[in-house]
This record gives C-alpha cells, sequence and structure tokens, in this order.
C-alpha cells in the first residue's frame, strides 16, 4: 500500500510540474499607444491582415519592437499583457501580433526609440492601453508572457495574386497562433510548401487554377493541421475559404 501511494503521489508531482511548466514566465518590457484618429493599427499592418475588425482581432492587438517581431515570424502570436506598476490591480489583456514598431535611432531608447533594438515594447491601440492604465503616462512599464489564442471558427485562408504567383494571407489561427510553415496542394500536385513572403502572406508560383485548393499549417509549436478541399474547383483569386481549426490537446 505504502508503495502504491508513493507512486500515486510521484505521478501528481510530475503531473503539477508540466502543468507548471507549460505556464509561460512573465518578463519585463514597455508599452504606448497610438493616438491615430484614422486607427491605422487596425486597417493596416506590417503582418498583412487588412482590417482587423474583419479578421477578428479588433482592437486587441499590438505592434511589436524588432527584437519581439522577429522579421514577421511573430505575426499571430498571442501575448498577455499588464501592468508592471500595479500588476494586480488590473487585469491583463489578451493582444494579438498584427503590427511591426520600427525603430527610430535618432532618439534615444528611453525617450521616444521606445522600439529600438534591442528593447522588448509593445505598441497598442489607445482602446486597449486603457484597459490595463488608468492615466496613460507616456511610457508605462509592463509584464508580458506568450498565451493561448483564443479563435472562433477555423483557420481562414484568403488567395491573392495570380495563376504565376500565388499569395496565401494565413489568419484566425488558434492556440500557438505563430505560423512558421505552410503547404498547398492541388488535386494534380502533390504537397507544396510556400515561402514567407511578409507577415502571415505565403507564396507559391505553381499554377493551381482550376483545382480545389487544400491546406497544411505548422506552428511555431510544431503542431500541424491540415484541411483538404478548402477551396472549390472553381475559386477565384480574393476569396477567403475556412479550414480546420487547431484544439486544445
Amino acid at each position: 500500500m505504502a508503495a502504491l501511494l508513493l507512486h500515486s503521489a510521484l505521478i501528481l508531482c510530475l503531473l503539477s510540474n508540466s502543468m507548471h511548466a507549460q505556464v509561460a514566465e512573465w518578463k519585463s518590457a514597455t508599452a504606448t499607444y497610438s493616438t491615430d484618429s484614422n486607427d491605422s493599427m487596425l486597417t493596416e499592418g506590417a503582418c498583412g491582415y487588412g482590417d482587423l475588425h474583419k479578421t477578428s482581432y479588433g482592437k486587441y492587438t499590438t505592434g511589436l519592437s524588432g527584437m519581439l517581431f522577429d522579421r514577421g515570424s511573430s505575426c499571430g502570436a498571442c501575448f498577455e499583457v499588464r501592468s508592471a506598476q500595479l500588476p494586480q490591480a488590473t487585469a491583463p489583456i489578451l493582444v494579438t501580433a498584427t503590427d511591426f514598431c520600427p525603430p527610430n535611432y535618432a532618439l534615444p531608447a528611453d525617450h521616444g526609440g521606445w522600439c529600438n533594438f534591442p528593447r522588448a515594447h509593445f505598441h497598442l491601440p489607445e482602446a486597449a492601453f486603457s484597459l490595463i492604465a488608468h492615466l496613460k503616462p507616456q511610457l508605462l512599464p509592463i509584464n508580458y508572457r506568450r498565451a493561448t489564442c483564443q479563435r472562433q471558427g477555423g483557420i481562414r485562408f484568403t488567395v491573392k495574386g495570380s495563376a504565376i504567383f500565388m499569395q496565401v494571407l494565413v489568419s484566425n489561427v488558434g492556440l500557438d497562433g505563430q505560423v512558421v510553415a505552410v503547404k498547398v496542394k492541388g488535386s494534380r500536385t502533390g504537397w507544396i510548401p510556400m515561402g514567407r513572403d511578409w507577415g502571415q502572406n505565403w507564396q507559391s508560383n505553381i499554377d493551381l487554377v482550376g483545382q480545389p485548393l487544400s491546406f497544411e499549417v505548422t506552428t511555431a509549436a510544431w503542431r500541424t493541421l491540415t484541411s483538404y478541399s478548402v477551396a472549390p474547383p472553381n475559386w477565384i483569386f480574393g476569396q477567403t475559404f475556412t479550414g480546420k481549426q487547431f484544439q486544445h490537446p
């Protein structure tokens, strides 16, 4: 009986350690907010998502400094962000990386050059920033950590370009959110690896017009999801198709 109890306790301990290891540690960064009255952060961006209200990201988005943006590979990743001054006073918010905060080396890193390398910095829409900062200071010390992306519906594939240059925007990716590889397949081809064009736009030079399209998406956590025949044979450029969605294990 003692051996059984010891074995059970060991299993519980291992499970507890495993669950704890999956919770990312809080790190230090800074945050500013956009005062653009045209909400350009919500209608443009270096990840290529376009109007963020239409892609379901809305105001809960962020631009990242170069160190965090990592040349666009962080597009779609989700972060929990909270004030470092009063971490218990306000609940953290969940934001999606949709834009790049460019450096300004003409200004010092602690006064205007917030996004200069190697600073970790988040540039938020004003509506999101106000949820973690009551007084809206010019520069807010924050804590951040990677988090699971909560998405409604399946992964979206927006097909653009032409027969000789197909470009596919991948959006609404759940769980890890950070796509690192995409493959496409027609009815008359095998799986074709696509190259990252910019942000979360992926491209291929293979003519797939007139063929149903299937997609394979791999995230930074090395989870792969395949959506077969997402687009019908008569698809046209400019259309968006919905595939499967990553599910919690």
